[in-house]
């Protein structure tokens, strides 16, 4: 039985684009600063999360956990999001969209993996070709919301490139249609409260105005029993 689920992609030229989602990575410690990882290191480390092995870190996340939703479900109130772009693969193209990387962390002290896969990954419903933003990525602007308070931002110019990505999902023989992959994410900004229930993240191109957005509400799940 298949766990693939279906995108669909608005593309500035009109055109729309549905990818079957086979494979989903989430990027971790992604920055191209050392300092910006170590930030975000004590970040989690103030969550009981320890450090990685390696950085930067590379995290399979079940397909189906790909999503293009207004809502997300949680078990409890420990979960929040984090802005990041992805990369989509299709049968054409390789395309450049926005995403929330959704996280259980309560989970994520005891496996940063597991707590991927306990939450989806938010994606928005348009995207651009990468080629056609490729000569200006580190330009390009990523913000976050949380409770309509400005909780991250910065530029692309703070992460590893996609070009990056793009080279290792080819070492790895994942770079094929039906991959996902974001990107990692940027510091928050110190003392803002993350557990919130609304998220919005922004990837804005400054030289077009043009702005791929998502957003979504955190509901909770009732209480078990049993």
């Amino acid at each position: 039985m298949s766990t693939a689920c279906t995108l669909t992609f608005d593309l500035p030229d009109g055109t729309v684009t549905e990818v079957a989602v086979t494979t989903l990575l989430n990027g971790g410690y992604a920055g191209r600063s050392q300092d910006d990882v170590a930030d975000h290191v004590r970040e989690l480390a103030e969550l009981g999360v320890p450090a990685p092995s390696v950085t930067p870190s590379l995290y399979p996340v079940s397909p189906y956990l790909a999503q293009q939703t207004s809502a997300v479900a949680a078990p409890h109130a420990k979960t929040s999001g984090e802005a990041e772009w992805a990369l989509v693969v299709t049968e054409e193209d390789v395309l450049l969209t926005v995403a929330c990387d959704h996280t259980d962390r309560a989970l994520e002290v005891h496996g940063v993996a597991w707590s991927k896969n306990a939450a989806p990954d938010v994606l928005g419903r348009k995207a651009w070709r990468l080629s056609d933003v490729s000569n200006r990525i580190d330009e390009l602007e990523l913000t976050a919301w949380a409770d309509g308070v400005e909780i991250q931002r910065g530029t692309l110019a703070e992460l590893l490139t996609p070009q990056y990505w793009v080279d290792r999902l080819r070492e790895l023989g994942l770079l094929k249609p039906g991959t996902v992959l974001l990107s990692g994410t940027i510091p928050m900004h110190h003392g803002v409260e993350q557990f919130a229930s609304k998220w919005r993240v922004e990837l804005r191109d400054p030289a077009t105005g043009d702005i791929i957005d998502c957003g979504y509400e955190v509901t909770r799940l009732p209480e078990p029993i049993g």
